[in-house]
């Protein structure tokens, strides 16, 4: 037991904080990837005060982003780091012209199988003691960036602009990026540890300080007839960072006292499967899943405000005209864990690789876009058997919601307590649905993946699969749809 303990723990980065390490009862790996986010909220607050764009140049600004990104790699990893570094080799592979159509292509076949090789490495190193942060962590951001920015330049350089979707016309790359400006957007320290992957053309103009002016370009000065950017001071991202630390605080409180109470190994407990009922069973997988979200809530709430404090992240406006800091988003808390559908909880959840999804896979795939972005997914997270159980079963647990929202919801839009009384219902069931689907990503091996289905009795993947077969694909009740809609358009509607 001991010896299985140490090699989950064992990290490849620097040993220098190992006292701290032993001092708050943290394992290594997650103390060096604390201190350095730490580290670079505190840069990031320089770089926007001292490395600004109005004395800077932008080679400047991309190598002090691109420096700091690589150590905060090489403190964490160690040896490893070098894993982040290929890169350099899709870059300089890419001639004017004669391969840049083929480049998008050629970059996602050739990231994915590194990655992917890197994962399997993973397992065999660690032998399923994953590590909460190692080497293959940035690589996934890494190669999210690389593709995207691959289909971006491939849009912008190859494609006629009125086959383009309007999201793609306004990302479209259209030069080959220089050298420095590849590594500063892939291994900057704002994202290299955790993200979220960014467009690469919101990243240049926030290091070519355009970033202000091409966000808030509806703001004008109601004094004036012009818009007058230079009268624009810069919005301050302090409250909103004090903000997302206060979520950061809460999320590691609700870690330390509750979710180390609620182990999520305990839900294939022999024991705990042969003496809890059904109903105890389900309570506790639902409590102990609520329980595991506050680590990533905090690691994606802490990267985003390490962009905010830098001065990266405005989005545009709010309906109460005050600027919004919310471009980076990867997560919505609130919207999670209120979610009445299964698309709701997708949309809020990881918010920007869902989005990276969408504009390499979903948007450009001619058949089957739905199922080929799960099997993506699936394979961008790594080779445990528990993340292709979670994508797969994800494929008709998603066509079975919709049909029921489809043939359903309409009966309930009439007044305001069946909307409520639906909401309510809907909410349990995806709650209790997503515990369900994500079981096995936690889990990660075959064995107890299978384990834990038998004893929910496979009841979300028979009823998903019956409720495919049984109900119409169209619902048929449009006409009533259509009056309850126009008799209740004051009703909020998800």
């Amino acid at each position: 037991m001991d010896e299985n303990t140490e090699i989950e723990f064992r990290t490849t980065g620097s040993s220098l904080l190992n006292p701290l390490s032993d001092l708050v009862g943290v394992p290594l790996d997650q103390v060096n990837f604390i201190v350095c986010q730490v580290f670079g909220l505190a840069a990031a607050v320089w770089f926007r005060l001292y490395l600004t764009p109005q004395f800077t140049t932008p080679e400047v600004r991309h190598a002090f982003a691109a420096l700091i990104g690589a150590s905060f790699i090489t403190f964490c990893f160690g040896w490893y780091a070098v894993h982040h570094f290929p890169i350099v080799v899709t870059h300089a592979s890419v001639k004017p012209q004669n391969t840049l159509c083929s480049y998008s292509r050629y970059t996602m076949v050739v990231s994915i199988g590194y990655l992917t090789i890197c994962q399997v490495s993973r397992v065999i190193i660690f032998n399923y003691g994953i590590l909460s942060t190692d080497f293959s962590g940035p690589l996934m951001i890494i190669t999210q960036k690389i593709t995207l920015l691959a289909f971006q330049v491939h849009d912008g350089m190859c494609q006629k602009q009125e086959k383009l979707t309007e999201d793609q016309r306004r990302l479209a790359v259209h030069s080959k990026p220089s050298l420095l400006k590849y590594l500063s957007y892939n291994i900057n320290f704002l994202s290299i540890l955790v993200g979220p992957c960014s467009n690469y053309k919101d990243y240049l103009e926030f290091i070519e300080g355009r970033h202000v002016q091409s966000k808030l370009r509806s703001v004008k000065d109601a004094n004036s007839q012009q818009n007058g950017w230079d009268k624009i001071p810069e919005p301050s991202p302090v409250k909103t960072v004090i903000n997302k630390l206060v979520v950061c605080v809460g999320c590691l409180l609700w870690f330390f006292i509750i979710t180390k109470a609620f182990p999520i190994a305990y839900n294939v407990d022999p024991q705990f499967i042969s003496e809890a009922s059904f109903i105890t069973r389900l309570g506790y997988a639902f409590i102990s899943i609520q329980a595991a979200r506050p680590k990533f809530y905090f690691a994606w709430t802490l990267a985003e405000a390490i962009h905010n404090a830098a001065g990266y992240g405005i989005s545009g406006m709010d309906d109460n005209g005050k600027v919004s800091w919310d471009l980076l988003s990867n997560v919505y808390i609130w919207k999670i864990e209120t979610a009445t559908s299964l698309k709701s909880f997708i949309d809020s959840w990881n918010i920007q690789t869902a989005l990276w999804l969408k504009r390499v896979c979903y948007d450009r795939a001619p058949y089957y876009g739905l199922p080929l972005t799960f099997v993506l997914s699936a394979i961008w997270h790594g080779v445990y058997p528990g993340y292709y159980f979670t994508f797969i079963s994800a494929v008709p647990i998603s066509f079975a919601a919709r049909a029921v929202r489809r043939n359903f919801r309409q009966y309930f839009l009439s007044s305001r307590q069946l909307k409520l009384c639906y909401d309510v219902v809907t909410w349990a069931a995806t709650q209790l649905t997503i515990c369900y689907i994500v079981m096995p990503f936690l889990l990660l091996a075959v064995e107890p993946t299978v384990m834990y289905y038998r004893s929910m009795y496979f009841h979300v993947h028979i009823i998903s699969i019956l409720a495919m077969i049984l109900l119409p694909s169209k619902p048929r009740g449009s006409k009533t749809l259509s009056h309850a809609q126009h008799s209740n358009n004051n009703l909020k509607v998800d």
